[in-house]
């Protein structure tokens, strides 16, 4: 899984029609301390997920396994929306 943020959404009126009425949102992988990773991910949000909430991401496989993503073509899901994180690491 992965930790990102909600940065927007994407509207593509041309798509495989699998896809019709699912909601695409660009996503921003986040490191633990809350700093952004290179790069962004478009994913189908499965849990309603919100603007800058920090959000669990299935790729792959996984994706197409979340829930309404059956024989579904995408990589990137949305699968959960983190409410707190520890971390607790020995030094």
């Amino acid at each position: 899984m992965i930790i990102a943020r909600i940065l927007g959404t994407v509207v593509a009126s041309q798509k495989d029609e699998r896809l019709a009425g699912k909601k695409l949102l660009i996503v921003k992988p986040i490191n633990l301390d809350g700093t952004d990773q290179s790069g962004y991910v478009v994913a189908v949000d499965t849990v309603g997920a919100g603007f800058h909430e920090r959000v669990l991401i299935v790729a792959g496989s996984s994706a197409r396994l979340a829930e309404g993503n059956k024989d579904c073509p995408v990589d990137s899901a949305i699968v959960g929306v983190i409410d707190s994180y520890e971390v607790n690491e020995k030094e």
